[in-house]
């Protein structure tokens, strides 16, 4: 304690008392306080990570209505082949799922720009407002072409929610306690799902309209409970600081932050950094993610660790999982949509005690090539003995373990990889491209996926696994290699070890300084105060006299 009373002090007077430009000072030394000690940033950060409650329910339920006789009746065909005796084209079933993909891709390409001008909660806001909208023509339309508008708008609102809920619980979150909170954000994806499919399962039976516009209501709920609560949080205080507003920022830190003590630190940190980048913060666009060695590697790695859900063929499982199961004719298909909804939530929670402890490199590396490996059991299993029971069976239980390694390992946490290590100036454009990438990957496998098993097209069923083990392989080989580790660093901290460009490796057992390379440092003040290097001196100096003792 008094080691950290020490650093504390070091670190605020050295990054108050010199004027700009200066270096960010690190925060490592912030106590690793408990979860009900900063219970009010982590009850604001649970509000805000249900924004994908409704992307959730949406993947949930659009599944099961393409299976509903209630839906295919009003947007299908007869078609005397299937079990229900209804069925959609291929292209129906594309543009259905994937226009609310291509829409989310729109909508997280533009956070970027409206992050640069509206601070977190309007921009939320909005997405409620629009996702409401988007919903309410899904209800009321009839036509194949109303619902593929709402499709798409609902799209735009998933792609903001999905942007802007991350940038506020990385900027919100206590640095140790932030993949938590972004495993609260899956977490309430899984449970839309499970709502999602487990309305469906009590609906599709229902004869007319009914059966699928009680499923769509449910949409409403969470936005509705999500734009009232934002009236009773602060708004991100790094953004408000890196727009001018100091008071504002210093009472959101105030409101978030149990430890008075540590807020102007805090302040001092976000303030270093801001003008560190004075000069290059101002009309940001898309080209400066790459014109600079530092930002491009930090840029492409956000890419690449949303891009690990894309590789995992989660998305046609999830999108066609009620419709895949019918096909394969594997039991209850509303039933085994319901058991892996059920199965990845119990995942998801299991995996909050691996994340603050194990880190997020690890758990994304084994579930991309668990997912792999489980895709291509499934795939010889259903081509040695398609059709059978035992196969059936089979299917469904492998599906189970499969969705532990997504939701469990995958899901949640390459999120946070991709949104943790942009650098603060370029956060949100960063994962507003990176989630772009990530959308048009997953708007790619749910549409092609019904030519492949569809059973007016190739009719590959379970063998579409054939697909997806080369690509979990690749990208388990890929991550390995150049993704670093970012458990309990704060964002400054990774500021400075990206440029100090250490290799992926290196990340985990770093000891960040605060000085990073290529800044100009600040000279020795007029009133006597030593230089940052000389107090950054002094505190190493007293650390390791402290451990000696």
């Amino acid at each position: 304690m008094r080691e950290l009373k020490y650093r504390t002090k070091v670190l605020a007077n050295s990054c108050l008392s010199h004027k700009a430009p200066i270096t960010p000072c690190t925060s490592a030394a912030a106590p690793r306080t408990s979860l009900l000690h900063n219970w009010k940033s982590m009850l604001a950060c649970l509000l805000i990570s249900m924004s994908p409650f409704q992307y959730g329910v949406d993947y949930g339920l659009i599944g099961g209505l393409q299976a509903m006789n209630g839906f295919l009746q009003v947007f299908g065909y007869a078609d005397p082949l299937t079990p229900n005796g209804w069925n959609l084209t291929p292209k129906v079933h594309q543009l259905i799922s994937s226009l609310m993909t291509l829409g989310a891709c729109a909508g997280s390409l533009s956070a970027g720009p409206i992050g640069a001008y509206k601070g977190r909660r309007p921009a939320l806001w909005l997405a409620c407002i629009l996702c409401a909208a988007s919903n309410s023509i899904m209800l009321g339309t009839t036509t194949i072409g109303g619902l593929y508008a709402g499709r798409f708008l609902i799209g735009i609102a998933n792609g903001w929610f999905m942007t802007f809920s991350q940038l506020y619980i990385n900027e919100c979150s206590p640095p140790h306690f932030r993949g938590l909170a972004m495993g609260f954000f899956q977490w309430w994806c899984s449970v839309g799902s499970m709502i999602g499919t487990v309305v469906d399962n009590f609906t599709a039976m229902i004869d007319g309209r009914a059966s699928y516009m009680i499923p769509l209501a449910l949409i409403y709920a969470v936005p509705c409970v999500l734009f009232l609560g934002m009236f009773f949080i602060p708004e991100s205080p790094r953004w408000l600081i890196e727009h001018d507003k100091l008071e504002a920022g210093r009472k959101s830190l105030e409101w978030l932050r149990p430890d008075k003590e540590v807020i102007e630190a805090e302040i001092a940190e976000i303030m270093a950094a801001k003008q560190a980048h004075a000069s290059s913060t101002a009309g940001v666009t898309f080209w400066d993610l790459w014109k600079d060695p530092v930002d491009r590697r930090r840029t492409l790695l956000s890419i690449a660790a949303i891009s690990i859900l894309g590789a995992s063929g989660a998305m046609y499982l999830i999108s066609y999982g009620t419709y895949f199961f019918e096909m394969a004719n594997v039991g209850s298909p509303f039933m085994n949509s319901c058991i892996l909804t059920a199965v990845g939530v119990i995942a998801n929670m299991l995996s909050w005690f691996l994340v603050t402890r194990v880190g997020r490199r690890f758990l994304v590396i084994t579930g991309i090539a668990g997912s792999g490996i489980v895709q291509l059991i499934v795939a010889i299993v259903y081509t040695l003995n398609p059709g059978t029971s035992e196969t059936g069976k089979a299917i469904v239980g492998l599906s189970v373990v499969y969705i532990v390694f997504y939701n469990g390992l995958i899901g949640a946490y390459a999120w946070v990889l991709g949104a943790e290590i942009p650098s603060q100036r370029l956060r949100s454009m960063t994962l507003g491209v990176s989630a772009c990438v990530g959308f048009i990957q997953g708007w790619l496998a749910v549409f092609t996926a019904p030519y492949f098993i569809n059973p007016d097209a190739l009719n590959w069923g379970p063998k579409y696994g054939y697909i997806w083990f080369p690509s979990c392989t690749i990208t388990a080989i890929v991550t390995w290699w150049v993704m670093p580790e970012t458990k309990d660093r704060t964002l400054e901290e990774l500021d400075e070890m990206f440029a100090l460009r250490l290799p992926a490796r290196k990340f985990k057992n770093h000891i960040c300084t605060g000085n990073i390379p290529g800044r100009e440092r600040a000279e020795t003040s007029e009133n006597g105060l030593s230089s940052p290097i000389d107090e950054k001196s002094q505190e190493i100096e007293y650390i390791e006299t402290a451990n000696k003792a």
